[in-house]
């Protein structure tokens, strides 16, 4: 199918309602860069993060999650649209945030459509203002957030968008730091679900920026991992850097447990699927170091790889009125999953010709078919490409280079490659990387230093 088809179809989705039971409201909460290992609930010990591994425990811990891209730009393109890589529009982080097409269905609009109550507040990768890719163009009611990616590097910032207004954080001005950007997205957050009544579900989306490093403040302190206070971390024997980076997390989990116990007051927590997730594995930026806290736990690999330590991410899911609690699914699924599967949940169908599809019973316990593989393609370092096809993962860092074949059954950590003796597996993966995808004249298939010349890695 041609590219002009293939978008075509998407926003040619019907939106005839499908059989459901009652619709839940839908928080769906988004890390930056937080690693497999750095929640207590995934094995870490020395970060606390309390609230997000109760809830965990109250619903299901997923094990192989997999965000849509090793960068945040891409993965958040996949979640909102349903595509992977190879037909997203967004393939890379671009210093001008690409911004979404009108024909880009996201699963924000088909909410919206729905009767759902749409509120976004944080980061933003996919489309700045004036362009149509804005969170109020692709189905927001409420957004309140940075102005692009590299704004977002910044936990104290000057200025915040606000609907299509700028917002003076005062606090901010000249040397002062008084206004924690993730403490005022949270008011929102919190002020959000106030305000929504039981008859019309919501949809509150929130993208917290940590512990994405401020890499502009590392690369002159050392150390760009902002947040107020190191605590309750200040008695450690760590680096400081890490004391912050602990530090973001657990502010994090804070804030989570804000955002809980708003919806509980409200009465509103059985009937809420509460999904943390992270947009991409950790990385090694503002003085930084993942091998520190262990954050990619038992996997290989941090952002920017498609190593499972670069894609696979924590996961987990709350929702008493439709998830039993206590579980540990290792079912694989993708962030392009996220929009058939609200859309499933909403009562409304989802556009036709995604890559993804509706994790729904999984969600209540049933058994269902795999996917008969995924797909990953990353540009910021020349064209690399990624297939999971059951248990076997392939890699190839180039399109002339040779297939890693690796066992995740036995080999989580790929450390072993297998390609020598499984031609047959690699072929079949080779062939899905050239078919699982269409050419991008945004993202070209490049050599790596062709890519270092264009890419503004974040």
């Amino acid at each position: 199918m041609q590219r002009r088809q293939f978008l075509q179809t998407l926003s040619a989705a019907a939106m005839a309602p499908i059989a459901s039971p009652p619709r839940p409201n839908i928080l769906l909460v988004l890390a930056d860069d937080l690693g497999y290992g750095d929640l207590g609930c995934y094995g870490q010990t020395r970060i606390q993060t309390p609230n997000i591994d109760r809830l965990a425990a109250e619903g299901i811990r997923f094990g192989s999650t997999y965000a849509g891209s090793t960068v945040c730009a891409p993965s958040r393109c996949s979640l909102m649209t349903g595509l992977h890589t190879g037909h997203a529009h967004t393939r890379g982080n671009k210093g001008n945030d690409l911004p979404l097409r009108p024909g880009d269905v996201t699963v924000t609009e088909l909410l919206k459509k729905a009767g759902y109550r749409t509120g976004l507040f944080g980061k933003w990768s996919l489309g700045q203002l004036g362009t149509t890719g804005y969170p109020t163009k692709k189905g927001f009611d409420e957004w309140f957030g940075f102005f692009s990616q590299l704004h977002a590097h910044n936990y104290y910032p000057e200025h915040l968008l606000d609907q299509e207004g700028s917002f003076l954080l005062r606090g901010n001005l000249g040397t002062q730091r008084k206004d924690y950007a993730p403490d005022l997205f949270t008011k929102r957050a919190v002020s959000f679900l106030e305000r929504q009544q039981a008859a019309q579900p919501f949809f509150l989306h929130v993208c917290y920026t940590q512990p994405h490093a401020n890499n502009e403040m590392g690369r002159d302190t050392g150390n760009g991992m902002q947040v107020p206070s190191d605590a309750p971390y200040s008695d450690r024997n760590w680096p400081q850097v890490e004391k912050n980076f602990a530090a973001m997390i657990s502010r994090m989990d804070s804030d989570v447990g804000q955002l809980m116990a708003t919806l509980k007051r409200k009465g509103m927590d059985q009937n809420t699927l509460v999904l943390f997730a992270s947009d991409n594995g950790p990385h090694k930026e503002g003085g930084h170091a993942p091998s520190f806290f262990e954050s990619s736990g038992p996997l290989r690999g941090i952002k920017r790889d498609l190593t499972e330590g670069g894609i696979r991410v924590p996961c987990v899911a709350r929702w008493p009125g439709g998830i039993q609690g206590g579980q540990v699914s290792e079912f694989p699924w993708a962030f392009w999953d996220i929009l058939p599967t609200f859309a499933e949940l909403a009562g409304v169908e989802a556009p036709k010709g995604l890559d993804g599809t509706s994790i729904v019973p999984t969600l209540s316990g049933k058994t269902q078919k795999p996917h008969e593989y995924f797909y990953w393609e990353f540009h910021e370092l020349g064209f690399h490409q990624a297939v999971r096809m059951g248990n076997w993962k392939g890699i190839r860092k180039g399109p002339e280079q040779p297939v890693e074949l690796y066992d995740l059954s036995t080999d989580l950590g790929e450390h072993k490659d297998l390609s020598a003796a499984n031609p047959a597996v690699v072929a079949k993966i080779k062939q899905i990387m050239a078919s699982a995808r269409t050419d991008s004249p945004d993202f070209p298939v490049m050599s790596p230093e062709e890519a270092k010349k264009r890419a503004l890695p974040m």
